[in-house]
């Protein structure tokens, strides 16, 4: 059955585009001398949606290691994370820094 009664013109078929997956970023925490480790944990859990027990071990690897892998998203939803992150921080006067990298 054509698509559109009446009318006699083909469409060519251009064949399926592949879609290219978009490029993903991590998202690091920094580690500072200043910054709580409870905020850290508030910020886990409210930002990145991480369970109290992986936020807890997130913070433990910002703490130790001086940075902690916090996810990987694609560029947009990085950068926003990373803004709500010192957005949130600034406002509760803490220095708490994360970068976006590459995956």
């Amino acid at each position: 059955m054509p698509l559109y009664a009446g009318n006699d013109t083909a469409i060519a078929d251009k064949g399926k585009k592949k879609l290219k997956e978009p490029e993903e970023f991590r998202v690091i925490l920094l580690n500072d001398h200043y910054t709580t480790m409870e905020f850290v944990v508030e910020i886990l859990i409210s930002v990145f949606h991480k369970s109290e027990d992986e936020a807890y071990r997130i913070m433990m690897d910002v703490h130790k290691k001086h940075k902690g892998m916090v996810g990987v998203y694609p560029w947009d939803i990085a950068r926003t994370k990373a803004d709500q992150v010192h957005a949130a921080a600034q406002l509760n006067g803490f220095p708490l820094r994360c970068i976006v990298e590459p995956a």
